[in-house]
């Protein structure tokens, strides 16, 4: 496959990323705002990023605003939070269409670059602060977000795992924010709290597509400017032992159980054993082909679902499965069971190919999409990595059995979390 072409410039208070490609027709501007998980932030942060879409002060509204984005040629913009790690990343995403095959004459990256501008430095204000309307009518906005979590119970059940999990640690913060804190939020204090971000934050701008020939940086400079030198803070895994497994049952009126299990894999991003890792997660949980979707699903027709995912930035593996409330011990038995057999190397050389094959698929297909390249970029920002994606391939490629047993050695069980219905029996 072909090399990524990136382009690093530093400049006054941020990292401009120019991917250069002839392989999209639209150019992808993407701005991450990065500061560490704090709970008395992560409302603020999730809250704005709803309240950013709803007008600018030369578009005072959403439909001020969407009619500007149509006038671009039919532009999408959203804006999002989440957490890698122990961060919270803010991102504010732009498709505009390429100029360059466009009848006519029009500067379209200029003006999206001044219309992001103003949706960033410039939103819609009453006086000194935020429209108060928009905050109030955001807030339940956001509230509707944080009760769907709860309502759908695998989001839920995860959430809590997290929670039990790392009790301790910042990433059990939740990423929609807290009721609570929502409550106390007003349009000054918000105000007051973007003003901060706009200052404080790690500021990473990337703009991919077939950008060759154009003066993007020039473009970029006269739109964004931070007047101070930021210092950048990259994530690295804590290690931790677990003493003793936690597990956890929670009752409610629920007609399945849902049944996460939380590993430390006391693996990064960085660390020279993660490609391994993506390949252990993918034997394990990852695909249909998995030990935990044949045996736990499949073999025993234990679970509705049974899979696992990494987290990446945070050196964690989860568990998910939708169970028979009273299934508990039987399916996790075999849930374990299927740990074991992975750290034991129960597997061929054929499947290892195999799963390699997939996630590399699985990874050709996330940097297909230009946001999902971004985003794989985005990870040596978080990480201080200097592996390209097209390097990443090559890694997984290289990986062997011995590795996934190495792999294997770390994995710790930390938490089994069970959300079970009300006076259900469990197996014995």
């Amino acid at each position: 496959m072909p090399s990524i072409k990136e382009k690093l410039h530093k400049e006054n208070g941020y990292n401009l990323h120019l991917i250069q490609s002839e392989k999209y027709k639209t150019i992808n501007i993407v701005v991450k705002f990065k500061a560490p998980l704090v709970k008395e932030t992560i409302t603020k942060r999730a809250l704005l990023a709803y309240v950013l879409q709803q007008g600018t002060q030369s578009h005072p509204s959403s439909r001020e605003l969407r009619t500007a984005l149509d006038d671009l040629y039919g532009a999408v913009l959203s804006i999002d939070g989440g957490k890698k790690g122990e961060s919270h990343i803010m991102s504010l995403r732009l498709e505009v269409a390429n100029e360059k095959y466009l009848a006519s004459n029009e500067e379209v990256m200029e003006k999206a670059m001044e219309l992001l501008n103003e949706i960033i430095y410039h939103p819609k204000l009453e006086g000194e602060h935020f429209d108060s309307k928009i905050v109030k009518r955001e807030k339940q906005t956001l509230k509707q977000k944080m009760d769907s979590v709860i309502d759908d119970k695998m989001s839920y059940a995860n959430m809590r795992l997290i929670d039990e999990m790392c009790n301790d640690e910042p990433y059990k913060l939740h990423v929609h924010g807290y009721p609570d804190d929502l409550d106390e939020i007003n349009e000054i204090t918000l105000f007051d709290y973007y003003k901060e971000l706009l200052v404080n934050d790690q500021m990473d701008i990337y703009i991919l597509g077939d950008i060759e020939g154009k003066e993007i940086d020039k473009t970029v400079q006269s739109k964004f400017s931070r007047e101070h030198s930021q210092t950048q803070q990259h994530q690295k895994v804590t290690t931790k032992s677990v003493e003793k497994v936690n597990e956890i049952k929670e009752e409610q009126s629920v007609q399945q159980g849902k049944l996460h299990l939380g590993y430390r894999t006391n693996i990064g991003y960085n660390d020279p054993e993660y490609f391994a890792l993506q390949v252990f997660n993918g034997l394990f949980g990852g695909f249909p082909s998995s030990k935990l979707f044949m045996n736990v699903r499949e073999k025993h027709s234990l679970a509705y679902y049974a899979a696992s995912r990494i987290e990446s930035h945070k050196g964690l593996l989860f568990v998910f499965s939708g169970i028979d409330p009273n299934d508990y011990n039987k399916a996790k038995d075999i849930i374990l069971e299927q740990m074991e057999s992975m750290k034991q190397g129960d597997f061929t050389d054929n499947q290892v190919e195999e799963t390699k094959n997939m996630v590399i698929s699985q990874l050709l297909e996330t940097m297909d999409h230009p946001q999902g390249l971004i985003e794989l970029l985005y990870h040596q920002i978080l990480s201080d990595s200097q592996i390209k994606p097209d390097q990443m391939i090559e890694k997984i490629k290289d990986v062997k059995k011995d590795d996934l047993l190495k792999v294997g050695e770390k994995l710790e069980l930390d938490t089994v979390y069970f959300l079970t219905s009300k006076g259900g029996n469990v197996d014995e």
